[in-house]
């Protein structure tokens, strides 16, 4: 009785994506992708999405390795501070970013030039991308436990020695995994960089700004639009695959060893 809905369900999510297939000029994708506003596009996502991840590493691998080491109900507070973006709509979050370092907002009489730059596509990226990493490793971190770490520290181990050779080593499959979405989900933002960012070819227009301008009729052709999305189609795919193909190693007693 279930299989007719779960049928429906599926091709409900895998029909329009081989709609856009379909709509890919395969003898002209090559220099679709390559045209010069495709490729501005493409290598600001890029950058911009390397940069927020590395924002998100050294911000969130400490935020996460507090949620869980916190009391319960500690835990649950920063834990739900963390999930909100994820649930705010990307529009919200653009108001926030500019109410906060806009002209008029909290910072803005320090002078700085943040909106509209970017600086700015950087910032929405982190702030819409950081919670899936932290969420990632957080749960790795509590599956993971205190054990080995105690079992490290009454065999000599000091605190930073436990950290690199033990706590985040058994942590690398929810750490790669959070890496791996955090990337992918800021390349991918539109909401908080329209907003937050603009629209500007060369300085803040990304791969998803890109295609919305070329299909409302400026900016990049629509093939090219086509030949971007079908671009973050595979690359979404292949953040799926790589963190399907992770699996924990057991890590836990070889850690162990490896600081007596």
């Amino acid at each position: 009785m279930l299989l007719v809905p779960a049928v429906i369900g599926v091709a409900f999510l895998v029909v329009p994506l081989a709609a856009l297939v379909g709509r890919v000029q395969w003898p002209t994708l090559w220099s679709d992708i390559t045209s010069v506003e495709a490729m501005d596009a493409l290598r600001l996502s890029v950058a911009t999405g390397l940069v927020a991840t590395a924002l998100c590493l050294l911000f969130g691998v400490p935020l996460a390795m507090l949620i869980a080491r916190s009391r319960p109900r500690a835990a649950a507070v920063l834990r739900a501070a963390v999930t909100v973006p994820l649930v705010l709509p990307p529009m919200v979050g653009g108001l926030s970013l500019l109410f906060l370092f806009g002209r008029t907002g909290w910072w803005g009489g320090l002078g700085l030039q943040i909106p509209f730059t970017t600086t700015a596509v950087i910032l929405a990226q982190t702030f819409v991308a950081m919670p899936f990493l932290v969420l990632a490793l957080e749960g790795a971190l509590r599956t993971s436990g205190v054990e080995y770490e105690s079992a490290a520290a009454q065999l000599g181990a000091g605190r930073w020695t436990i950290l690199w050779r033990v706590t985040l080593p058994l942590a690398a499959p929810g750490l790669l995994s959070g890496v791996v979405l955090c990337f992918a989900r800021a390349i991918g933002e539109f909401g908080a960089t329209a907003l937050f960012a603009g629209n500007a070819p060369g300085v803040t227009q990304t791969m998803p700004l890109a295609i919305y301008t070329a299909f409302n009729g400026a900016g990049v052709s629509q093939g090219a639009a086509v030949a971007l999305s079908l671009l973050l189609l595979i690359t979404a795919v292949a953040v799926l695959l790589l963190v399907r193909a992770w699996r924990p190693a057991g890590q836990g007693p070889r850690a162990v060893e490896g600081v007596r």
